[in-house]
């Protein structure tokens, strides 16, 4: 399945439908979901989890799985029992059409990403980065997320950023440095998730925060948050523009100062005042 290409603003008006959603087999829904087979296969058997579409011998899951194994994980660091997620669980579907509910948990917590994990040989990875695939590096990656260790192998979750870190890496960029970059960027990054989060689903603020919706405005909300959720990402594609763009020329604008100051020297006395940069 090929990634998907973040909408333009242009695209935004028309994304109004879910998109086309994404499979998994078992092994692939275990790994995006940080879990295990054998607990995917424990959750079916105690009906947290619905099972997974048949083609032939092969169980296909999509989003509406990852919701849920989500919403378990994160009901089991809290510390809640699989006994009382059940219960609740239970409860849930007993007072809402079930098909509702996964509904607005696929929309609130399905991936926004379209790309499915890959697996990379070492000798992959050493054809993408060459020499720069060094032992530390590829610890540092996956330390940070970018690679799973699977046996011999390694797992990217998104296989287009880790082809846009070999090219840079064949560019010149150190290998090292990208890392510590993304390793810095990465807290500002979940700030700005966070803050686009509350915007999609800021249309529950309506309702108690210990109760679902009525059955009845389920849909509507569901609809509502698929709405929103390319606009976040026109959003965030925008922004992250507008600072490359003013970053970039800000490091222009010193490095030709730099050059003219050594080829010239410095401004004589008297001579105009720098202007105060414009106000954004």
């Amino acid at each position: 399945m090929p990634p998907s290409v973040p909408p333009s603003p242009a695209d935004a008006n028309v994304a109004a439908s879910p998109a086309p959603r994404n499979e998994y087999t078992v092994d692939e829904l275990a790994r995006v979901t940080d879990t295990t087979v054998r607990n995917v296969r424990a959750y079916q058997d105690r009906g947290l989890l619905a099972p997974p579409e048949k083609r032939g011998r092969v169980g296909v899951y999509d989003d509406t799985h990852v919701s849920r194994l989500k919403l378990i994980n994160h009901l089991l660091t809290r510390g809640y029992t699989l006994a009382n997620i059940q219960d609740l669980i239970m409860a849930v579907d007993e007072g809402h059409d079930l098909r509702s509910i996964l509904g607005l948990e696929t929309a609130i917590g399905g991936r926004w990403s379209r790309e499915r994990p890959k697996k990379y040989s070492l000798i992959e990875l050493l054809q993408m980065f060459g020499d720069k695939a060094t032992p530390s590096a590829l610890g540092k990656a996956v330390e940070l997320g970018l690679l799973e260790r699977h046996g011999l192998s390694f797992v990217s979750g998104n296989p287009t950023a880790l082809a846009a870190g070999a090219t840079m890496a064949k560019e010149g960029i150190p290998l090292a440095d990208l890392l510590d970059a993304v390793g810095i960027a990465r807290p500002h990054f979940q700030a700005v998730a966070k803050a686009l989060v509350d915007l999609v689903v800021h249309q529950l603020d309506r309702y108690d925060a210990d109760a679902l919706p009525p059955p009845a405005d389920v849909p509507a909300l569901v609809d509502a948050i698929w709405r929103v959720r390319p606009l976040a990402m026109v959003l965030v594609e925008s922004e992250m523009n507008r600072a490359l763009e003013e970053a970039s020329g800000d490091y222009l604008g010193d490095r030709v100062a730099a050059i003219m100051e050594k080829k010239l020297g410095h401004p004589a006395d008297g001579a105009a005042a720098k202007p105060d940069k414009p106000k954004k």
